[in-house]
């Protein structure tokens, strides 16, 4: 059989569009900074993208700021609101580590947001967090990359504008999956990410509302209206337009995700998995369970062998299979070795995760043999 791949989260399949674009752009070559005719070609493709891009989350097309990825474009807003003056990071404590890592070495006291079982931040212990003295950038993703859970971020943007902080939401996942729109977030800056949504790796953009002023991390030029230098991968902007028009396209079609993970959700649960943030609302195509006792890198080893491509978290360790700081965030530190995330894309389908139930559950029968021979021999 066919290889089944359920790792979209990590980075999804290239959609044709996003093909298509990058081969045209890669023909067409030209450096968007260069005033001759080549030069002109490529920055209106450029700017075109930009407008493409920024219609993902219903901004506007000037606040986009291409970068090299989510990661960069979270570093840029959290290093541009540190220089604008503020005295502390309040991150919550699902974040990505490219928010967390990012917070931890900005040099400003940093607090950790606390969630509820189902990974949902908790708003009061927010409001207690901004009433200190001083004023606070908050960092609070749209939608967690391991459950799929989404955060109140316009009720926390009201929080924290009320108090005088800046917000930064990282929307990698959530863009292109559920319908984003920056100004009713609230947010003052915003991180996308092509390769989640079926375009090419190795490009972002962060969007910033009025409130934020960016400071540019590197030096070299002026590109980007200033804020980032270095000559755009244009190819790849191409790509992440392309991308971001096709997703805003078939919206509609992740309710189908939806009952099919609600579906495998059930075989799963009745089998004995703990599914994390069941109750929660989540993105329509992620899945995250726990077996107790169960090692993650075990299961997703299974699944491979199976034919079927999943993941234990975050794909952002080197391949490095480690407990989800999610799972413990949520108050299961007995599982947080024990999860696996499943996770469909654009081009997935019901027999995608039909078999990966079949997979996963022949796995487990064959585990829980193994346990009880042991348990006969000792």
């Amino acid at each position: 059989m066919s290889p089944v791949y359920l790792d979209h989260n990590a980075t999804s399949v290239v959609r044709p569009q996003a093909r298509a674009a990058v081969m045209a752009m890669l023909d067409q070559g030209g450096n968007p900074s260069s005033i001759h005719s080549s030069g002109r070609a490529a920055r209106r493709v450029l700017e075109q993208a930009r407008e493409r891009v920024s219609a993902l989350v219903s901004a506007v097309a000037g606040s986009v700021t291409f970068t090299s990825g989510g990661t960069e474009a979270n570093a840029l807003a959290l290093h541009s609101a540190v220089s604008s003056g503020l005295d502390r990071i309040l991150v919550g404590a699902t974040e990505h580590d490219a928010v967390w890592e990012n917070a931890q070495a900005s040099g400003l006291p940093v607090t950790t947001l606390a969630v509820n079982a189902q990974g949902i931040v908790d708003l009061p212990a927010l409001q207690v967090a901004l009433d200190q003295p001083g004023k606070s950038l908050v960092c609070l993703m749209l939608a967690n990359n391991e459950t799929g859970v989404i955060h109140p971020v316009a009720e926390a943007a009201d929080l924290v504008r009320t108090a005088g902080g800046w917000l930064h939401v990282d929307a990698v996942q959530a863009a292109g999956k559920i319908g984003a729109d920056f100004s009713a977030l609230g947010a003052d800056s915003l991180a996308l990410s092509a390769h989640k949504l079926g375009g090419p790796q190795g490009v972002g953009a962060l969007v910033c509302g009025t409130r934020a002023t960016l400071v540019r991390r590197q030096q070299g030029g002026g590109q980007e209206r200033g804020r980032r230098a270095g000559t755009e991968n244009l190819p790849g902007i191409a790509g992440f337009a392309a991308a971001s028009e096709a997703s805003l396209s078939d919206l509609a079609a992740w309710a189908d995700q939806a009952r099919w993970r609600d579906q495998l959700q059930a075989r799963l649960a009745a089998a004995g998995a703990v599914v994390l943030g069941a109750a929660a609302e989540r993105l329509p195509q992620t899945l995250c369970v726990a077996m107790s006792g169960w090692a993650s890198e075990t299961q997703v080893m299974h699944m491979d062998l199976g034919g079927v491509m999943i993941s234990a978290g975050a794909a952002c360790s080197s391949g490095k299979v480690k407990a989800s700081r999610t799972v413990t965030a949520m108050g299961r530190p007995d599982l947080a070795a024990c999860s696996i995330r499943i996770s469909g894309g654009w081009n997935s389908s019901e027999a995608d995760w039909t078999r990966a139930g079949d997979v996963w559950l022949a796995a487990l029968e064959v585990h829980l043999s193994r346990q009880n021979q042991v348990r006969e021999v000792a």
